[in-house]
């Protein structure tokens, strides 16, 4: 395992080396895998990408953020101006189906809610609200209402995970149960927990993913 002060530096090195990340003085504590990050940033895609950053760092298990965005003056917007936007986004984006989706906006705050078929068409209208200016924070509560079957759901993410050429693939136990998908295991990053979670939401029929992958040596 790790030493404390070298999963933290690295994390810190981490977050200076990603150009989306422009806040240099971010809180930065680990403590057991488990990496704390404090302070502001400007927008919410800088929150979300220093999130990301610190998940990629080998020995992390968990991420907490307590990072606050802190819009300034130029990149304020009214919540109807940040709902037109949102909405437009989503009709300009071919893989999110807005007219399943509503999104409800109050004080920089989206709400969305709605049912999609795939996990892809949920992730894709989250990234178009996260890179819009003036959003704070997203609530996401669209559901994934899949009507492919999950015959062989087991199976497939198997094979998804090989090609991807994960090496702890078969480290990773998968159990289908009525659209339902749970991981269990362990891996040695953070990054492959991340990996077999997106191929399990990337085969057909599954509507929820219960992650108990474990991070460890």
């Amino acid at each position: 395992m790790k030493a404390i002060l070298t999963i933290q530096r690295d994390v810190i090195d981490e977050l200076r080396w990603d150009p989306r990340i422009h806040t240099r003085d971010l809180g930065v504590v680990e403590s057991g895998g488990i990496v704390t990050l404090s302070g502001t940033v400007a927008t919410y895609a800088e929150k979300w990408a220093a999130e990301l950053a610190a998940e990629r760092v080998a020995g992390v298990r968990a991420v907490a953020s307590e990072l606050t965005v802190v819009l300034c003056a130029a990149h304020v917007r009214s919540d109807a101006d940040l709902a037109h936007r949102i909405l437009d986004g989503f009709r300009w984006d071919v893989n999110v189906p807005d007219t399943r989706l509503l999104a409800t906006v109050a004080n920089g705050w989206v709400q969305l809610d709605g049912a999609v078929e795939w996990q892809y068409e949920k992730d894709a209208a989250e990234r178009v609200v996260r890179n819009i200016t003036g959003v704070r924070g997203i609530t996401d509560s669209v559901h994934v209402s899949p009507t492919a079957s999950a015959y062989d759901v087991r199976t497939r993410i198997g094979e998804a995970l090989r090609r991807q050429g994960e090496e702890q693939a078969a480290c990773i136990s998968v159990l289908a149960d009525d659209h339902v998908v749970t991981l269990r295991g362990t891996v040695t990053s953070f990054a492959e927990r991340r990996a077999a979670e997106i191929a399990a939401w990337s085969a057909p029929g599954v509507r929820e993913v219960r992650d108990e992958i474990r991070v460890g040596l």
